[in-house]
């Protein structure tokens, strides 16, 4: 409930007069900075919880058996940590959703309606070809995960389709591609390059040698004797579906309100490099070139790179009447003015 996808859901549910039960795991530290704005709301209430934990998903459930929607956002979600931590990815990836799934048939809750958040990275290095020759994913590519993170999506992803087929769950997936926004967490490229870009620039206005040039190390931007820590990325040529995850949870609410559960791939079906999102960001807060402002750091490469997703949303946008809003520039407009 505390990440980027489970505010902007919680914020769209509420603006429908939902009732919102939202769990998180305890923490020693406050992770709630994105739904402060919610916990005023008489509709809102947060429990303690965590999905490893089948006992903790089934005392959730018996004190809330009043539900109809049940939204599984958790996730390890971050692709790089999977392989340093392929088993906890795995415990609250894959493990999590069966739990969540096999409590609603134990406790016979088989009446909610059950939303997965599955990824765009099943699909690893597979993709389909069209008549043009333009590569994309829809619902029908061949999944093939390069990663932890993405292995453990499939198995929740498999897990979804065999508890609605076996048990007449409405259990639905969205085949979610990248989806950003100033609520993104730091540790994504995106938010990194934009938090990054901020931080520069306010560096620069708050410098006591404004009139000086820019000097550049191997690792430093230099004015006079102050320094300030170049921007470090990994592969730059990395094609991404780029989307804005306002966008993406109302694709998700309108999942669950369909007769007939499925499994829907949302994206913009436009992809871009990593390479051109810097072009894109650098440019719209006026730097022109950001080659001197960037360092290629292998620590930052995946050990199984997935090197190009494009998305294909026609049932998305024919069966949910869906359609994305943002664009690329859209998006990096909006991330660096929630920054700037």
């Amino acid at each position: 409930m505390t990440g980027q996808d489970g505010s902007h859901l919680a914020d769209l549910l509420l603006g429908k007069n939902y009732k919102v039960i939202g769990v998180a795991r305890r923490c020693s530290v406050d992770t709630g900075q994105r739904i402060k704005h919610l916990v005023d709301n008489s509709n809102f209430k947060l429990v303690e919880g965590d999905i490893t934990d089948v006992s903790s998903v089934i005392n959730i459930f018996k004190d809330n058996d009043d539900v109809d929607e049940v939204y599984n956002l958790a996730a390890q979600s971050h692709v790089g940590t999977s392989f340093k931590q392929p088993a906890l990815t795995w415990d609250v990836t894959g493990k999590g959703c069966l739990n969540l799934l096999q409590s609603l048939i134990d406790l016979k809750m088989d009446h909610i309606k059950f939303y997965q958040a599955s990824s765009s990275e099943m699909f690893g290095s597979n993709y389909d070809v069209d008549k043009n020759g333009v590569k994309y994913q829809n619902e029908q590519t061949k999944l093939m995960p390069n990663s932890p993170y993405a292995i453990a999506k499939c198995a929740a992803h498999h897990s979804v389709r065999i508890y609605r087929d076996a048990y007449g769950l409405h259990a639905s997936s969205g085949i979610l591609f990248n989806h950003e926004g100033p609520r993104r967490g730091d540790n994504f490229v995106t938010q990194k390059i934009v938090k990054w870009i901020s931080n520069f620039k306010k560096w620069l206005s708050y410098s006591s040698f404004e009139d000086f040039p820019l000097d550049f190390t191997n690792d430093k931007i230099v004015i006079h004797r102050e320094s300030f820590p170049k921007l470090r990325l990994g592969n730059l040529k990395a094609s991404r579906d780029w989307g804005y995850a306002g966008d993406y949870v109302q694709a998700m609410w309108l999942m669950l309100q369909q007769k007939t559960p499925d499994d829907y791939v949302i994206c913009t079906g436009k992809t871009h490099t990593i390479e051109e999102f810097l072009d894109e960001s650098f440019a719209y807060a006026g730097i022109k070139d950001w080659n001197r402002f960037v360092v290629i750091d292998k620590e930052f490469y995946r050990p199984c790179e997935v090197e190009y997703l494009k998305g294909d949303c026609s049932k998305a946008k024919s069966t949910l009447q869906w359609t994305p809003t943002c664009d690329l520039q859209g998006l990096v407009k909006m991330m660096l003015d929630a920054k700037l």
